[in-house]
């Protein structure tokens, strides 16, 4: 005997639903979340990432004003604004990149900078230590002194 036309219905959505149930399921516990990746990558990978985040940051507040500038306009998106397609062969944004390329070597170089600026610091402060500490023995033992 043939079963109704509604069970078989039924039937379809409950396995799809149970298909994409389980599949959104699987997605939603299975991805780790960004924290959890960051803090999975390798120490140099991290300071990486940590390094270029203003940069990340700077282009994507710069994208951001493109594209409310070119809202404001009634042309079609293709004919506004200073973003060229990235299929076309224009130098425009060869341009943008050199430009957020040279922004990042600048920055990389300032940490670069700052770090040995610290470096030195430090060897500053341990050599005056141990400087410090001759001069004292110095004082106590004198080359003239047998006592």
């Amino acid at each position: 005997m043939e079963r109704p036309l509604w069970v078989r219905w039924l039937k379809v959505y409950a396995i799809g639903g149970a298909i994409i149930g389980s599949g959104f399921l699987l997605f939603k516990y299975t991805t780790p979340t960004d924290q959890q990746l960051i803090s999975q990558l390798s120490p140099e990978l991290r300071l990486q990432y940590e390094r270029e985040k203003k940069l990340r940051q700077s282009e994507q507040q710069a994208l951001m004003k493109i594209v409310k500038e070119t809202s404001q306009s009634d042309d079609p998106i293709w004919k506004t604004g200073p973003l060229q397609s990235p299929w076309e062969r224009n130098g425009d944004n060869v341009q943008s990149r050199d430009h957020f390329a040279k922004v990042r070597a600048e920055e990389v170089q300032k940490e670069e900078l700052a770090r040995i600026r610290n470096e030195l610091s430090q060897l500053r402060s341990e050599t005056e230590e141990k400087t410090k500490e001759i001069v004292q023995d110095k004082q106590v033992k004198s080359w003239w002194r047998f006592w």
